[in-house]
């Protein structure tokens, strides 16, 4: 009886592994380099303006691992197999950051994390809504931003929507798309905050 067992668990074992081998890899992604972006922290303390950005708020359904796709109407989908390779939050901080930096050459860009000097400046708010890709072969990037100034009175609140068709099927395409859509935001952004001056 024991020699059952144990042929069983022999099985079952070989069963379980064969059934962790047929799954297929993940892939994972980040949003493109940024050639057009500068490394932050360009300007210095003589900039001529200071600038505190926010981590951007998501959507409660983009703060996941897997890409976003709108398959209709209402249906969204988390893809389970192509999965972002750090949160999205982060790398959309990271980008914004960069490209702000790049945009707005006089601006020093301060950043919200604990134990920082609280010097006066700007503050620059996002929500993002939606960052996905899209039944009909887009990628959508959408949300609002606001501008506070140093002593929280709102400067500007205006919302954003930018829709980047896909070069090809598959999702690399759309990652690439998404990283596309971003940069048009951000750079519209600092277009607003130049004009706000």
């Amino acid at each position: 009886m024991s020699a059952i067992k144990a042929l069983a668990a022999v099985l079952a074992a070989l069963w379980l592994a064969g059934c962790a081998t047929d799954a297929p890899p993940s892939n994972r992604y980040t949003l493109p380099d940024d050639a057009m972006a500068a490394p932050t922290g360009v300007a210095g303390a003589e900039a001529a303006h200071r600038l505190r950005v926010a981590p951007p708020t998501l959507a409660r359904f983009l703060a996941v691992d897997g890409l976003v796709l709108k398959l209709d109407d209402i249906t969204l989908n988390e893809a389970s197999g192509h999965l972002w390779a750090e949160p999205l939050g982060l790398q959309l901080e990271r980008r914004l950051k960069a490209r702000l930096a790049a945009r707005l050459t006089e601006t020093r860009l301060l950043g919200e994390a604990a134990g920082e000097p609280r010097e006066q400046a700007a503050t620059l708010r996002l929500t993002v809504d939606r960052f996905h890709g899209r039944f009909d072969g887009q990628a959508v990037v959408a949300g609002q931003w606001q501008l506070n100034d140093a002593e929280g009175e709102l400067l500007a609140l205006s919302p954003f929507a930018v829709e980047v068709p896909l070069a090809r099927d598959g999702y690399p395409a759309l990652v690439r798309a998404l990283g596309r859509g971003w940069n048009r935001v951000v750079d519209e952004i600092a277009g607003e905050i130049k004009r706000l001056r």
